[in-house]
């Protein structure tokens, strides 16, 4: 009896590693077939797409490079990113740990209207938002910071009000009673407890912002400074005209993904933990 149910428990999770394994091969696929295209020219890819490159040659992501004017787009968009992630976290944060400490109706008829928010697709309402912005000149980088960071605070409220309900109030109790200010029982105390879901909060919104191309090409168009997947987008339009473009579109995409990569690997230990913190509670 007892070897049956060993021989049972090896085969399930036989079973669960082979799913693993092919759920791992199918999200890593097109990060493969991207990577292999990159190295390649327009007549090899079109040839045989899912063949190795005859040469690994650079000469095509330097090109890329070159024609999506990596240096300055890449600091444009850190700079919009990081502009808007900063204040993202700061308001949502105490915005969330006010709604969550006062058990009243205002304070749950806010957080209420926080959810609700996420539920508004942003195209039901991007063309009154731009003329809005129009009116009031912030079609440009700022505009597109004070934007980027009124919608990610519905969904950051949202998960930092979880976090928060797990964090004991007993804590910001005893710090009051040894004379903190409101000041720092957020920043010294509770702050530091909901690390993870700050850094889930980051990750979002960051992703989301670099990855974003609707809002960049409403709010700046065709101007000098454009972010990153717009210099990738015109670079393509711009490349289509002459009958050349895979060969500028897969190294130029990999180049706009390794910095997300990156992050993510170095952060994701933080993004699991975020995800779930507060679930017990």
């Amino acid at each position: 009896m007892e070897s049956s149910m060993r021989t049972n428990r090896i085969i399930g999770k036989v079973i669960v590693y082979a799913l693993l394994v092919l759920a791992a091969l199918f999200i890593l696929l097109p990060l493969l077939f991207l990577v292999i295209n990159s190295f390649k020219g327009q007549s090899e890819i079109v040839r045989n797409p899912l063949a190795l490159p005859e040469s690994w040659s650079l000469g095509y992501i330097k090109n890329a490079i070159e024609s999506i004017h990596f240096g300055k787009a890449v600091m444009i968009t850190i700079g919009i990113t990081v502009g808007s992630v900063i204040p993202t976290v700061l308001f949502s944060s105490v915005c969330a740990w006010i709604i969550t400490r006062n058990h009243t109706k205002v304070s749950t008829f806010i957080y209420m209207a926080f959810v609700s928010a996420m539920l508004v697709p942003f195209q039901v309402i991007m063309y009154p938002l731009m003329n809005v912005m129009d009116t009031l000149g912030l079609k440009n980088q700022v505009g597109l910071v004070v934007m980027y960071t009124g919608f990610n605070m519905a969904m950051s409220v949202f998960l930092y009000s979880s976090a928060i309900r797990s964090v004991p109030v007993a804590l910001e109790e005893a710090a009051f009673m040894d004379g903190a200010n409101v000041f720092q029982i957020f920043f010294l105390i509770v702050f530091p407890l909901i690390k993870s879901s700050t850094v889930t909060v980051i990750i979002l919104t960051g992703i989301g912002i670099w990855n974003d191309y609707l809002l960049p090409f409403l709010t700046l168009g065709t101007a000098s400074g454009k972010t990153l997947v717009l210099e990738l987008y015109y670079a393509k339009m711009t490349a289509g005209q002459y009958g050349s473009p895979w060969e500028l579109i897969f190294p130029a995409v990999l180049v706009c993904c390794i910095p997300l990569v990156i992050v993510f690997l170095c952060l994701q230990k933080y993004f699991v933990a975020g995800m779930t913190e507060g679930a017990v509670k």
